[in-house]
This record gives C-alpha cells, structure tokens and sequence, in this order.
C-alpha cells in the first residue's frame, strides 16, 4: 500500500490526511492581512518568509482572480508540470500559457521580506490597500480583502459541499487501512 512506502521515507510527512513530500523547507500555510504601500509592495509574513526562498520569488495571475506567489524552486517544477501537460497547439492550451506563464514576474525580495507587485498583475488582482495573504501548502495567494470576503461568501456552498466528499474520502481509506 502507498502509505508503507511512504511511511519508511523520511522526505514525506502527513499533512492533514493527505501524504505530500515537502522536502528542507516545509508547508506555506496561514491567512494574514496585509498592506500594499503607495509604491505597491507588500510585506511577506515572517512564517512565510522563512519557508521561501530568501531573496527570489516568482509571482504570477492566479485563479479566482488573485496572484500566485511560489519559491524559486516551487515554481520550477509547476512550470516544468504545466508545460509537460498542455498542448500549446490547442487554443484552451494556449490560453492557460497567456494567463498562468506569460505574465509570471520573478521578484527580488528585500531584507525586510517586501516584493514589490508589477502594476500588471496588481490590476488582475484588483490589489490597492489592505490585502490578505494565504498561505497553501506549496505556493501563496495575495488576494484584495474585499474580493476574498467575496469569494469565500459564493463559494460557501462548493466548501461545504467538499467537506462532505472528503469525509467520505477519509472514511474509505479508514475502511482500507483496517482491512
């Protein structure tokens, strides 16, 4: 079974019921309020900074109208698994290269842990003063405050309704693993 490979690997840890490989750096995870200055940086989170890598991230549109933030590496190997996976001969392929990879940003990141946002993708994300930055497992989302109540608010449903197949998903693999 999957979960005895994995349970002899010291690289891979359980994360809430999922197994994932996290490697030196750990989980990216929590929601903080941010704030986007005059010059359109925002501060990273102290817990998040020392999870990235220290001087480089790369930060690109995300969906749901808000931006994808990924260490160096991170973004490495998302980028290596979109291009292996979309027929950029397909229009549908196409236009997930135009939105996800044509815009991504790599950034410098200061000593202070700031990044300062292109007005590109501060636009995309409708991004001016307070901002909430949430942390989600491998890479983060910035998202403006008043479109994340927004999301959170029509989504409620879809949450719910995903709740309820991932306690079914947990009460199969308890039935499995007591086989």
């Amino acid at each position: 079974m999957l979960l005895d490979v994995i349970r002899y690997s010291s690289d891979y840890e359980l994360i809430g019921i999922f197994w994932g490989k996290l490697g030196k750096f750990g989980m990216l995870s929590g929601e903080y309020n941010v704030t986007l200055d005059d010059t359109g940086r925002i501060a990273l989170p102290h817990s998040l900074r020392e999870i990235l890598e220290k001087d480089k991230v790369v930060l690109t549109k995300g969906a749901d109208s808000c931006l994808w933030l990924y260490g160096v590496r991170q973004w490495e190997e998302q980028e290596e698994l979109i291009f292996s996976t979309t027929n950029r001969y397909s229009s549908k392929g196409r236009i997930m290269l135009q939105h996800f990879i044509g815009p991504k940003k790599t950034l410098d990141m200061d000593k202070q842990g700031r990044i300062l946002i292109p007005p590109t993708l501060r636009d995309h994300a409708g991004l001016s003063k307070e901002c909430v930055v949430l942390g989600q497992r491998d890479y983060v989302e910035i998202w403006a405050v008043d479109r994340y109540r927004i999301h959170l608010d029509a989504s409620a449903d879809d949450f719910k309704a995903g709740l309820e197949e991932l306690g079914n998903k947990i009460m199969m693999m308890k039935d499995v693993g007591n086989e």
